[in-house]
């Protein structure tokens, strides 16, 4: 399979790649029929993304879509970060195959699994 050059970009030279110590949070999703899994860890200071990182078990559209993702919300607000949806990812690559389009919710579903964590943990109602 032919992928674009940033997905091939971020899948070699991920971003904010690891796993981090003593997040405030952390989001988890996995894919059964694919296999893909996803850890999304955030650090968080007067309500904006501090730090980001992720790990992840897939192909390399998974692992470009989350790094492209901790880009997008590296140093945004929770608020921002949770609105991201699996659209904005894609704009950000070009011919993505549409067999690996749901690498790029799981991405987002991951964040959003991180945001809620956090909420919950700090009793924010949202």
């Amino acid at each position: 399979m032919k992928y674009s050059k940033m997905i091939m970009e971020h899948f070699k030279n991920p971003r904010n790649l690891g796993e981090m110590e003593n997040p405030d949070t952390i989001g988890k999703v996995g894919n059964s029929v694919c296999g893909d899994t996803m850890k999304i860890y955030l650090k968080v200071k007067d309500d904006k993304i501090e730090d980001i990182k992720f790990q992840t078990l897939g192909c390399a559209v998974a692992i470009a879509m989350t790094s492209i993702l901790t880009e997008l919300t590296k140093g945004k607000t929770l608020e921002y970060a949770s609105k991201i949806k699996a659209q904005d990812l894609l704009k950000n690559v070009e011919d993505v195959p549409k067999n690996k389009i749901h690498c790029s919710v799981l991405a987002q579903d991951a964040l959003k699994d991180a945001i809620k964590n956090y909420n919950k943990k700090h009793k924010i109602k949202k």
